[in-house]
Formats: structure tokens, sequence, C-alpha cells
């Protein structure tokens, strides 16, 4: 079974900054893609930010220029450096590992962004 592990969450104020890591105990890590999706209470899960096994990147319109996305596969890791924070970021950030036909979920942490 898969693990993923979020953490980086926390409070902090408007414009500020936190980075996100995702954690995944697969050892084939890399042939995975991953996406960081996010969850805001009484709201959809939506899509943030996701990078293929490539390195290829996309990104939310609501997010592009202030969050990068990146992944170090010698650490089964990525990453999700967000600036810029607003208010409306908050919400339960969760990863998502996947190929075809097989997907992995981590718990979760929330980010808090404070007016």
């Amino acid at each position: 079974q898969v693990q993923l592990v979020e953490s980086g969450g926390g409070l902090v104020q408007a414009g500020g900054s936190l980075r996100l890591s995702c954690a995944a105990s697969r050892s084939t890590f890399s042939i995975y893609g991953i996406a960081w999706y996010r969850q805001a209470p009484g709201k959809q899960r939506e899509l943030v930010a996701a990078i293929s096994k490539d390195g290829t990147t996309d990104y939310a319109d609501s997010v592009k220029g202030r969050f990068v996305i990146s992944r170090d596969n010698a650490k089964n890791t990525v990453y999700l450096q967000m600036n810029r924070l607003k208010p409306e970021d908050t919400a339960v950030y969760l990863c998502k590992m996947y190929r075809i036909g097989v997907y992995y979920w981590g718990q979760g942490t929330q980010v808090t962004v404070s007016s």
C-alpha cells in the first residue's frame, strides 16, 4: 500500500508564503504524475497544480504566477511553493499520485490565510 504524507501547512498572513511537501512511500515514485488539489469548506475539490513524470507542469489559473510545483525523485517528494497567498487560498491541500488506472491520495494538510 502506498502512503502519501503531506506537510508544511499552517496559518499565514495574506501576502505570505508556505511550502508544502508530499512524501511518498513508493520506490517507483518517478513513474507517477503528482498533483496538488485543495478543498475548502462547502466547495468542490479543485486541481491546483500537477507535475508529470517527466517534469511538465500545469497550474490552475487562480494560482499561476504565485505557486510553483516541483519534484525530487531522489527523495520521493513533491513540493508546492505558495507565494503571495490570499485568503481565498484557505483550504485543505491534498496530493495525489497517479498513473493510468492507478491513483493514491494523501490525508491533506490545512492551509489558512488570514486577511
